[in-house]
């Protein structure tokens, strides 16, 4: 990692300078709204950004929470523990990636100055883009597909061992550094690089609390992807047809691993679509809701906004 880029990551912050001045704990008004400690991503990371980074908070005491996103924390430097409620005690070394779900309860011991590591901020929205397909008996998708889930269900962590990995490396510098330096105006590139990093971490092994892979997980893998390709006019018959399940067994799989029904899912994926043709082409409005299967042009203006909390020519200003 470059000298430079440490460099800025290692500033001690504002939460960090209160922290060693008044022997303070964590402030948890900056993480979340909620009684209980679940640090919200609205409180990190701004609108319209799928992913961010932020230096984990040293000195202190990270006391038990979980998130509203999926996490990655990258060791870059010195080591960080650990302790997942009900589970293991993980330390963390230089090279260290480990992805926590959504569901994953967990407290950090105090990190001393020279510890270092980054936390990404995931939201699910970036996982279902639909825009890198996974291997089906891979573990990581499966990990993905359970963190998107809105229920507790198999490990809350994979952890990999990339230390000397070098494309893992040069790759994850690559995304440091764009998300340092052009924190507003590279997102295309921020996640075709994380797009490649998962892929890379993928062919490696992990060490995961058990093998997430099963039978209706793997029906649910091949539905979402089928969404992900048929999303302008994919029917939940047609998929039925396909994989030789009938409807009924299709919609309580889909509500059980996701925590959505067909409908839903497809809806999301339209959505996700939409957005990134604003982002990334000069599609009309009118087009984009063609070229993604809405016919009710005021339903989509509606869903979106609900969505994203602007409307399409908003959303499309502010990236």
């Amino acid at each position: 990692m470059r000298k430079e880029i440490l460099d800025h990551l290692y500033k001690i912050t504002e939460e960090e300078e209160k922290i060693v001045k008044e022997n303070a704990s964590i402030s948890k008004e900056l993480y979340t709204s909620e009684d209980e400690f679940v640090v919200d991503s609205a409180k990190l990371l701004e609108q319209g950004k799928l992913i961010a980074i932020r230096p984990h908070t040293r000195f202190a005491h990270f006391p038990e929470h979980r998130h509203n996103y999926i996490e990655m924390v990258v060791m870059l430097k010195g080591s960080l523990t650990t302790r997942i409620v009900g589970g293991d005690t993980i330390t963390l070394r230089k090279g260290d990636i480990l992805l926590m779900n959504r569901h994953a309860r967990h407290e950090i011991l105090p990190c001393k100055r020279n510890d270092l590591a980054l936390n990404f901020i995931i939201l699910p929205e970036f996982f279902s883009r639909g825009s890198v397909s996974y291997d089906k008996e891979n573990i990581l998708r499966g990990f993905i597909i359970a963190s998107l889930s809105e229920k507790k269900r198999y490990s809350d962590y994979l952890l990999y061992h990339a230390a000397g990995v070098i494309a893992v490396e040069n790759l994850m510098e690559n995304l440091i550094w764009t998300l340092i330096n052009h924190p507003n105006d590279m997102n295309q590139i921020v996640h075709s690089t994380m797009d490649l990093l998962l892929m890379n971490l993928a062919a490696l092994s992990a060490d995961t609390l058990k093998d997430m892979r099963s039978k209706g997980q793997n029906i649910t893998i091949t539905a979402l992807e089928y969404i992900d390709h048929n999303f302008a006019c994919g029917t939940l018959e047609e998929l039925a047809t396909q994989t030789g399940y009938t409807t009924a067994y299709l919609s309580r799989l889909l509500r059980s691993h996701t925590g959505c029904n067909f409908k839903q899912l497809l809806q999301q994926r339209k959505l996700q679509q939409a957005a990134y043709y604003l982002e990334n082409t000069t599609l009309t409005t009118e087009n984009i809701i063609e070229k993604i299967g809405y016919e009710n042009s005021a339903y989509f203006y509606k869903v979106f906004a609900k969505k994203y909390g602007c409307s399409p020519r908003e959303y499309r200003k502010r990236t």
